[in-house]
């Protein structure tokens, strides 16, 4: 996984932190948005959890604070429910504008409400996914029910909310009055995947029949059986992210590796505007080449001086386990480490000069089980009578013709 800090404006200009990130050695197929839950922010675990489940599937995911939360500009006391959905949709062109255009946005309590909303106003947006979210906006106004009076006769009050001291006007009491999700989920014609736990008592499972009743085909309901509203056992959050990624793939646009037809064993193609990073099919499989980044590549797959080394180390293995097989010596694994280099030939006669160096595969074998000294070295001798060692040391040729 890779992490980027990157900051982006909302629609006051005010700059909103977030955490960008993308899967290892590989590009992101799909870009997600993650909306965190009511005065949370993007560094909860749960959050961390479901975005790195997702990233480990090939998504790159934004995770951000919204206005007046963690790292965000802008004053708490002065935001709405409104304002988090202006964020999301702000982080939508972020994302749009620097890398590509979101397919997927994920919600965690009002933040799924939010996601809803969100999703109904970007185009991109193919699937969106809530976790313990609310049927309706204002259902949050229960965690200020000793509070609401107050907000409603003088303003403003200052709520504890998860242990923290926070300033709700009555604006944002309001702003939630005039929100009805069933209405606009009814209106949503995007895949839709309500996840919620039964034992959560902050929002009531019943929250998510009245979401999943109220969206349209396709949709999905999947139970989040144990856990609780935060999801604070990281299995809960790590499952729900699994989930998300997998359910999430029926509705987006995977792109497919090409498709590569030769009479050959193995075909690569590589585009002008790609790099070094090269689609390559060997035999009935499929994998990427590339270089390391110090070289100029993307370092999403083997270097082609590695997988010659490869194949090298796979050949040995296999030699030495056919052998051992058939003497019937216990080899109960064998690991093969190869790395390539230039270095002087053993003998070379002038070895100041460049062109004394040869190519060097440096090998290291080592074996697990029964074996003595003398079986050790036998295998050692077969390690060189491997098929790749043999056309390494034999004279080759390539022959190269134009496909026309």
């Amino acid at each position: 996984m890779s992490l980027t800090k990157v900051s982006f404006l909302n629609s006051e200009k005010q700059t909103l932190s977030g955490r960008l990130e993308l899967p290892t050695e590989q590009a992101a197929h799909n870009f997600a948005i993650f909306a965190h839950c009511f005065t949370c922010n993007k560094n909860l675990s749960a959050v961390r959890n479901i975005s790195r489940a997702l990233t480990n599937n090939g998504f790159g995911v934004l995770r951000f604070d919204f206005t007046g939360l963690g790292e965000s500009d802008g004053d708490f006391e002065d935001t709405n429910f409104s304002g988090n959905v202006e964020d999301i949709l702000s982080a939508a062109r972020f994302l749009e504008e620097n890398y590509a255009a979101p397919t997927l946005i994920i919600g965690h309590s009002l933040g799924g409400a939010a996601s809803i909303f969100a999703a109904s106003e970007i185009n991109s947006i193919k699937a969106v996914a809530t976790v313990g979210a609310p049927s309706n906006p204002k259902h949050v106004t229960h965690l200020l029910d000793s509070s609401i009076d107050q907000i409603k006769d003088t303003g403003l009050a200052v709520v504890k909310l998860s242990g923290r001291d926070f300033t709700i006007k009555k604006q944002f009491i309001d702003d939630l009055e005039t929100k009805s999700l069933p209405e606009v989920a009814k209106k949503l014609r995007k895949a839709v995947l309500v996840m919620h736990s039964p034992q959560d008592t902050i929002v009531g499972v019943k929250n998510a029949e009245e979401i999943y009743i109220s969206a349209h085909h396709p949709k999905s309901f999947v139970s989040l059986d144990g856990a609780d509203h935060m999801l604070s056992k990281k299995e809960d959050s790590i499952y729900a992210g699994e989930i998300i990624s997998e359910w999430a793939k029926r509705y987006i646009e995977v792109p497919t590796q090409e498709i590569l037809k030769s009479k050959h064993q193995v075909a690569v193609s590589l585009d002008a505007d790609d790099g070094f990073t090269t689609q390559m099919k060997v035999g009935k499989h499929y994998l990427i080449a590339d270089e390391p980044t110090s070289f100029g590549g993307n370092d999403f797959g083997p270097s082609p001086y590695e997988l010659v080394s490869a194949g090298l180390s796979a050949c040995t293995a296999m030699t030495i386990q056919m052998y051992a097989k058939r003497k019937g010596w216990e080899v109960k694994n064998v690991q093969v480490h190869t790395s390539y280099s230039k270095t002087h030939a053993q003998d070379c006669q002038d070895c100041e000069t460049s062109n004394s160096k040869i190519d060097t595969f440096s090998r290291d074998i080592q074996f697990e089980g029964n074996l003595d000294d003398k079986q050790k070295q036998r295998l050692l001798e077969i390690a060189d009578k491997c098929p790749v060692h043999k056309t390494l040391h034999n004279t080759t040729q390539v022959i190269t013709k134009l496909i026309n």
